[in-house]
C-alpha cells in the first residue's frame, strides 16, 4: 500500500517546480512525481550529463516538461542565472525544493576545517543562496501563492555524532525555515520542511557506508516499523506540501522515518562501535571512490 500513489491526477497542474540535487536518488523520485501530477520541473546539480539523461529519461516516463539545468548552489550568481534560466522557460517558478546536500561520516577530530566548510556550504550557504534568491525574485515579482520546502534531517534537532557538520547545517536550515515562515508569509509564501528517516539511495548510502558496512549496519533494525522507507511515500508527502492541499501548513517540519528518531536519538550514534583502524580503512574506501568519480 504504502507504495502507492497519493494525490489525484493534475494535482500540480499549472506549477512549476525548482529541485535542487534534482539529478538522482530522492531529488529524482520527488521530481518524477511532480511531473506525474502535471507539473513543470527544473532540474539542478553541478553535473550537467547526469541531469540531462535523467530529464530525457524522466520525460520519457512522465510525458511531462523537465528542465536540466547546471547549477553549483554555493554559488549565488549562478543560482540567480538557473532562476533566470527557469522562468525564461516556463514564465514563472513557484516551488522551490531544497534537496541539494553533502554528507560524510566522520569522527570531528579527523575532519579538516575545509572538509568541515565542504558540507556548510553546500547544505545551509546553498540553501540559504537558492531561498534568498527565489524569495526576492517572488517579493520583486509580487508573486503570491509560492513556496519554498527544504529536506532535513531528524538530527536537525537532537544533533549526531560522527555526521557533525551536517546535523550542523541542517539545524541552521531548519531554523531558517521556521523564521521565514512567520517573516514572509506576508507576501504569500510559506515554508516547510521534511525530515526523512532512512531512505536508502545507491549513491548516497554507498558514499555513508561504503563496502560491507551497509550490512553490518542496517538501518532497518533501528526503526521500530522493522524497514527503511520507500521512495514513493518521500514523494508523496513532498507533493502534498508543495500543493494548494497542504495550504493551511506553514513553518512546519514533518518527520517521515517509521518512528527511527524516538527509537535512538542520533542517527549516526550507533557508531561509536566502529574500532580505530576500521575507520582508517573507511577513510581510504572514501578516498578511493572519491578519486574514482
Amino acid at each position: 500500500m504504502y507504495t502507492q500513489k497519493m494525490l489525484r491526477d493534475g494535482a500540480l497542474q499549472g506549477k512549476t517546480i525548482v529541485v535542487t540535487g534534482g539529478g538522482s536518488g530522492l531529488g529524482k523520485a520527488m521530481s518524477k512525481y511532480f511531473l506525474e501530477l502535471g507539473a513543470n520541473v527544473a532540474i539542478t546539480s553541478r553535473n550537467l550529463d547526469k541531469l540531462k539523461a535523467t530529464a530525457e529519461e524522466l520525460e520519457q516516463d512522465t510525458k511531462g516538461s523537465c528542465l536540466p539545468l547546471q547549477c553549483d548552489v554555493r554559488n549565488y550568481d549562478e543560482v540567480e542565472t538557473m532562476l533566470k534560466q527557469a522562468v525564461e522557460k516556463y514564465g514563472k517558478v513557484d516551488v522551490l525544493l531544497n534537496n541539494a546536500a553533502g554528507n560524510f561520516i566522520s569522527p570531528t577530530e579527523r575532519l579538516s576545517a575545509n572538509a568541515f566548510d565542504t558540507i556548510i556550504d553546500i547544505v545551509l550557504k546553498g540553501t540559504k543562496n537558492c531561498t534568498l534568491a527565489f524569495g526576492k525574485h517572488w517579493i520583486d515579482t509580487k508573486q503570491t501563492n509560492t513556496s519554498v520546502l527544504n529536506i532535513v534531517t531528524t538530527y536537525a534537532w537532537t544533533g549526531s555524532a560522527y555526521v557533525v557538520p551536517s546535523a550542523t547545517a541542517k539545524a541552521g536550515v531548519l531554523a531558517m525555515t521556521r523564521s521565514l515562515a512567520v517573516e514572509w508569509a506576508k507576501y504569500g509564501m510559506r515554508f516547510n520542511a521534511i525530515a526523512p528517516g532512512p531512505f536508502p539511495t545507491k549513491g548516497a548510502w554507498d558514499r555513508l557506508l561504503p563496502g560491507d558496512l551497509k550490512d553490518k549496519f542496517d538501518m532497518a533494525k533501528k526503526v521500530p516499523l522493522n524497514r527503511v522507507g520507500d521512495h514513493q511515500e518521500l514523494a508523496n508527502l513532498a507533493a502534498y506540501l508543495v500543493s494548494d492541499f497542504s495550504a493551511y501548513v506553514n513553518g512546519e517540519v514533518i518527520t517521515i522515518d517509521g518512528g527511527e528518531w524516538l527509537k535512538g536519538a542520533g542517527q549516526f550514534n550507533l557508531l561509536e562501535e566502529i574500532p580505530e583502524e576500521m575507520w582508517d580503512q573507511l577513510e581510504a574506501m572514501i578516498r578511493a571512490k572519491k578519486s574514482k568519480s
